[in-house]
């Protein structure tokens, strides 16, 4: 969906395909005749905004194939939806039984992430609308936290080095701006967005590298809003693009009736990264009997925005409010693509059964994500 920011720029929302499985085109494509083109016409928009996921094998074939790119194309065309930004941080198996922290390979020291980096760069230039002002591809924050050395540092900044050349090189010889966002995740490298800005420092300014700001991951790591985005301001860090999205709370983990509830989410697919307010935190959601329960939790798993889990667990949608204030309820906007990643559909305690019910989930999502918006004075075009 498209709005109109009072400084008359357009701000974008989309929702992630990277809550469906297929990694081929035509399961992509069949992506787009059905859930997809459900979500719009639930929402009775003309245009949908849908952030692709394409797993590496799909992004290199379309980047090499003029006919298989014109084929997505028209899918898009005929459904009534446009790609402005693209998921980069899944490489490819993101719906096997376990993904775990697969999610996080090949990282940002090894060649296949910077070359399935620049195969979307180049589907991105030929699938986004000529009147966008930039498309967007968020990307994992370096990689998982260990092993990290200063090695693989330096192997990581030559990556994002090469790759803040390539994008120059791609907008003087297309005129297109396509920007990289990484993606801040707890238990990763760049985990916290202090040490994102920092590490992206050397970009700053240019205007093709920045941060993408998951309002999940945020809340996850306890960080409050108002400080983030003037840290980021501090050191000049574009917001390229922000997940808007919801994690859940434990305000009371020591009663026994949410740690009932919420083993419930307790699943072997996701990594579901906990932590406990002013204390250490753990990489699942097996391992919270290593926290003392005596503050309150916060579990990375994205919970729909707008339908709170079972009470006494709560969301952190008041994160989420307070961050898209910030990001497009001042003066001008701080990015202008939004994404909804609600990834876990499938692995909630009750899952939506069917595409139809899937379909009125991801729309419940938007609609609700488009009320915040107008509320803080966009116009829906």
């Amino acid at each position: 969906m498209r709005f109109r920011h009072p400084d008359g720029s357009i701000v974008h929302l989309a929702y992630c395909t990277n809550v469906h499985p297929a990694e081929d085109l035509e399961g992509v494509i069949a992506q787009l005749d059905g859930c997809a083109s459900l979500v719009r016409k639930h929402l009775k928009v003309p245009v949908l905004g849908v952030g692709l996921w394409l797993a590496n094998t799909l992004a290199e074939r379309l980047s090499n194939s003029p006919v298989a790119l014109g084929r997505l194309a028209r899918a898009l065309d005929r459904n009534g939806l446009e790609v402005v930004t693209l998921n980069g941080f899944p490489y490819s198996g993101f719906h096997d039984r376990v993904v775990g922290k697969k999610v996080y390979q090949p990282d940002w020291t090894e060649s296949a992430r910077l070359e399935y980096t620049l195969d979307l760069v180049k589907v991105l230039g030929e699938l986004m609308p000529a009147d966008a002002s930039y498309g967007s591809i968020s990307t994992l924050p370096l990689a998982w936290r260990t092993p990290w050395t200063r090695s693989r540092d330096a192997q990581a900044r030559r990556a994002f080095d090469k790759l803040d050349e390539h994008l120059a090189r791609v907008q003087t010889r297309t005129g297109r701006r396509i920007r990289v966002a990484v993606e801040p995740e707890p238990g990763c490298v760049l985990e916290m967005v202090p040490q994102a800005a920092n590490w992206l420092t050397p970009y700053a300014g240019g205007g093709r590298v920045g941060i993408c700001l998951d309002t999940c991951h945020l809340a996850v790591q306890f960080e409050e809003p108002a400080k983030s985005f003037a840290v980021l301001a501090d050191a000049n860090v574009e917001i390229v693009k922000s997940q808007v999205s919801a994690a859940l709370h434990i305000a009371q983990p020591w009663d026994p009736a949410a740690r009932e509830l919420l083993a419930e989410f307790a699943e072997p697919k996701f990594l579901h990264q906990t932590r406990e307010y002013g204390g250490p935190g753990v990489d699942d959601l097996d391992l919270i009997g290593e926290l003392s329960g005596h503050a309150s939790w916060r579990v990375h798993f994205h919970v729909p925005v707008h339908a709170p889990p079972r009470p006494p667990l709560t969301s952190t949608t008041d994160v989420l409010d307070e961050s898209l204030r910030h990001l497009v309820g001042g003066p001008h906007p701080l990015t202008h693509h939004l994404e909804s990643e609600t990834y876990t559909w499938s692995v909630l305690p009750s899952p939506p059964k069917g595409q139809q019910r899937l379909a009125e989930g991801i729309a419940g999502e938007l609609a609700w994500l488009r009320d915040r918006l107008l509320a803080l004075g966009l116009t829906q075009l």
